[in-house]
């Protein structure tokens, strides 16, 4: 099992930054892909970044330039560090894992809210 915990969301102004992370239980060594997706209210779960275990990254077109994911094997953690936000960005963020065994596993969330 796998348990992920994110932090790091709040509020923050129009062209603010926030820096959320996530926390593996264990060592996310043999994940294959951690990412980031992101619910509005009202609308379906989209993807905003993922990174591999070989570190290749790969982002919503448009969020490219704003967000950046990093990943640390020996912290077990992922961060989405997100700048120049917009109200648009507000949103639940959840954090997601897949290991090798393609089982997928879920944070509870982290809300972010864009307000001025």
């Amino acid at each position: 099992q796998l348990q992920l915990v994110e932090s790091g969301g709040g509020l923050v102004q129009p062209g603010g930054s926030l820096r959320l992370s996530c926390a593996a239980s264990r060592s996310i060594f043999s994940i294959n892909v951690m990412g980031w997706y992101r619910q509005a209210p009202g609308k379906q779960r989209e993807l905003v970044a993922t990174i591999t275990s070989g570190g290749s990254t790969n982002y919503a077109d448009s969020l490219k330039g704003r967000f950046t994911i990093s990943r640390d094997n020996a912290k077990n953690t992922v961060t989405l560090q997100m700048n120049s936000l917009e109200p648009e960005d507000t949103a639940v963020y959840y954090c997601r894992a897949v290991d090798v065994l393609v089982m997928e596993y879920w944070g509870k969330g982290t809300q972010v809210t864009v307000s001025s």
